[in-house]
């Protein structure tokens, strides 16, 4: 589904990524681990037409993403879901999913995404009335990832949602995206919290100052002395 070849990318002149190449699956729930500053967020933004890359290239379904705008790579079905989710504040809960679903042109289906997200996140069926600025931390993440669910988007681009969440929240976040990839959705996930990841993706790329170290099997990966001794704490 999505193949990132040889690509650099960078700000202002500051290069960010070196060279980095991935592969994602259709179906798949890969992740992108690294410490802060490896260049994780910089991928996705790349892969989602946020910024340019310097060098290389991204194909989704076999097309090439170059030059297309966002709103244009959005369409071809890939969605982005930031580490502040991006939600209208001032709006409702309900308001929120139905910005999701502006692409829908038949309220029947409208009703069964919106069916099908509360169904993932039964809070937000309790706060569907509530506005999105008076949440949690926690419900906010639930809010953005249902939104994004809305418009049944063919990859989720997800970076870290366990951001200032407790283990107990961020853990239900986990537990709602692995269950959208098990209903079929193609995920990668970008995180920092590497022995959480490794426990719900079938495969992840280890990034460390802009390249890509490591790539595997989650379940091996988890036995790699590196991971083991610099992430997970055992030695």
């Amino acid at each position: 589904m999505l193949e990132v070849e040889n690509l650099s990318a960078g700000y202002d002149g500051l290069q960010v990524l070196w060279d980095v190449s991935l592969r994602v699956r259709t179906g798949e729930f890969v992740a992108l681990l690294g410490p802060n500053g490896a260049g994780k967020s910089t991928a996705l933004r790349v892969i989602a037409g946020l910024l340019r890359p310097t060098a290389g290239s991204v194909k989704f379904a076999g097309n090439s993403l170059a030059g297309l705008r966002p709103a244009e790579i959005s369409r071809a079905g890939i969605r982005l879901i930031t580490e502040d989710s991006n939600l209208f504040l001032a709006m409702s809960v309900y308001e929120n999913l139905l910005l999701g679903a502006y692409t829908l042109r038949h309220r029947k289906r409208i009703d069964e995404r919106m069916e099908m997200a509360f169904a993932l996140f039964p809070v937000l069926k309790e706060r569907r009335k509530q506005l999105a600025g008076t949440l949690s931390g926690g419900e906010r993440k639930m809010l953005g990832l249902a939104r994004a669910l809305m418009a049944r988007p063919k990859l989720f681009l997800v970076d870290e949602p366990s951001l200032g969440l407790a283990p107990r929240i961020m853990m239900s976040v986990f537990e709602a995206l692995q269950s959208m990839n098990r209903q079929g959705m193609t995920v990668v996930l970008v995180e920092q919290n590497v022995n959480a990841t490794l426990s719900i993706a079938n495969r992840a790329y280890l990034l460390e100052r802009g390249r890509i170290v490591l790539e595997g099997e989650s379940g091996v990966l988890r036995n790699n002395t590196q991971i083991q001794e610099s992430y997970l704490g055992l030695s």
